[in-house]
């Protein structure tokens, strides 16, 4: 299926990289808005868009509160508000797993989970769902992803830290964790939210989205990861409740539990639109690891 033009924001950024390459394959024209920050100029191109993508946001943690809203929630709904004036009504929105929580019951969250976010972030990404679906009324035809973790070439922040630190073969104490960590391949979100602009099936729904039958254990990760980067990963052993204590006392109590607790999701619904993810845990870890060693990484 050829699509008509997308509009895409955040276009220069990790994911939209990846999507803007996804895009042009399956035959679309892509209008780039790169800064959330600034008004996108709704020119002739914008007005001929067929569909929305809306990557841009703000996911530092260190960022106030205040500049999240503005970006993440009014700048969403403002962003929406001006596509719907300019005759652009299909809009996929990327949100985040974390708008049900930062730790997954027993079987992960699902497209049934209710939304808890469990901080800022997550709060400012469910506030935005609820500014777009207010504005279904008026037309907006809104398909919304909820990825966990996206991993890829140009990967940044904790998995570009992990990466690091199994290359320099570091040792990570991680080897007692028992824990279920869903992840999403940069490749495999892409190739999704072609699907929703592809499916008119998908609109009015929200789904939580993860690379297929992988949800590995923090150590799993590592050892996958060090075959990957060709350098085994050098895990020892640590009570996870004293790792989380010991983090606690240093500030980083939050990035010890994205190591040691339960993150699953359930992808299972966005699986009954047909689609199945193009790459699996293994592949999106060899073009990490490809893009790692300073080679050009695939999908």
């Amino acid at each position: 299926m050829t699509l008509q033009p997308v509009l895409v924001t955040g276009a220069g950024g990790f994911i939209g990289r990846a999507l803007v390459g996804r895009l042009r394959a399956a035959g679309a024209e892509v209008v780039r808005v790169r800064d959330l920050a600034r008004d996108p100029v709704w020119d002739g191109a914008a007005r001929r868009c067929g569909g929305m993508v809306h990557l841009a946001n703000i996911a530092h943690a260190r960022v106030d509160r205040a500049e999240l809203e503005r970006v993440n929630v009014e700048g969403t709904r403002r962003l929406a508000e001006q596509a719907l004036a300019a005759g652009v009504r299909r809009f996929v929105y990327v949100s985040s797993i974390k708008v049900h929580g930062n730790e997954s019951p027993a079987g992960g969250f699902s497209a049934a989970s209710a939304i808890d976010p469990a901080d800022a972030y997550g709060e400012t990404k469910a506030r935005a769902e609820r500014a777009l679906r207010e504005l279904e009324a008026q037309g907006l035809q809104l398909t919304i992803l909820r990825p966990p973790l996206v991993y890829g070439a140009s990967v940044r922040a904790n998995f570009l830290a992990l990466a690091r630190a199994v290359d320099r073969r570091l040792p990570l104490p991680l080897a007692s964790v028992r824990n279920r960590r869903s992840l999403v391949y940069v490749g495999n979100l892409a190739d999704a939210i072609v699907r929703c602009l592809e499916t008119p099936a998908s609109v009015g729904r929200a789904y939580p989205l993860s690379d297929e039958g992988a949800a590995p254990s923090t150590p799993e990760l590592c050892v996958a990861l060090g075959i990957a980067l060709g350098r085994p990963a050098r895990l020892v052993r640590c009570p996870p409740s004293l790792l989380e204590i010991a983090a606690a006392l240093v500030g980083r109590r939050a990035a010890a539990l994205s190591l040691t607790r339960n993150l699953e999701v359930d992808g299972s619904d966005f699986r009954r639109l047909g689609w199945r993810a193009p790459y699996t845990l293994a592949d999106g870890l060899r073009a990490t690891a490809e893009w790692f060693r300073g080679g050009k990484a695939p999908g």
